[in-house]
């Protein structure tokens, strides 16, 4: 039902969930595009959704709905928001549960290049190439920086 409301073909879902209150149910939907998402895109989205939420279960049912794009501490979960930050330093948790912390050079279908940062102590960091599959990946962040 999600997917179906979005208005452009360049957008796509980050996450959709449902709160389990019996009493006022919260959907909340994350969408992304491309170029990123305007409010009056995620407004569109919005009427949409409540359209068919109203069409499917009547319009009496109580609910409250949000829309809105992941903000920059969202993790990636979708190939297409890691595009988006190519050349942007990311945090990656793996499923080893090793952790690594580099630049994102290029996202293929399978996974991802980055240019990993490695630190040693009393040294200077030094940089080394890395591909990691997605299936590989737990959690994947941007990296804020404030320089």
């Amino acid at each position: 039902m999600a997917e179906a409301s979005l208005p452009d073909s360049d957008l796509f879902l980050v996450d959709v969930t449902v709160s389990d209150s019996p009493v006022r149910p919260k959907v909340t939907v994350l969408a992304d595009g491309e170029q990123g998402i305007t409010i009056d895109q995620c407004a569109t989205i919005s009427r949409r959704i409540s359209k068919k939420i109203e069409e499917k279960y009547g319009e009496e049912l109580s609910y409250t709905i949000e829309v809105s794009s992941p903000g920059v501490d969202y993790p990636l979960t979708q190939p297409k928001q890691f595009t988006r930050n190519i050349g942007r330093n990311l945090k990656l948790k793996l499923q080893d549960g090793t952790e690594k912390t580099g630049k994102l050079e290029e996202v293929t279908e399978t996974g991802i290049n980055l240019t990993e940062e490695i630190k040693q102590k009393g040294k200077k960091a030094t940089y080394e190439p890395v591909q990691i599959p997605f299936g590989e990946i737990v959690k994947a962040n941007v990296v804020i920086s404030f320089k």
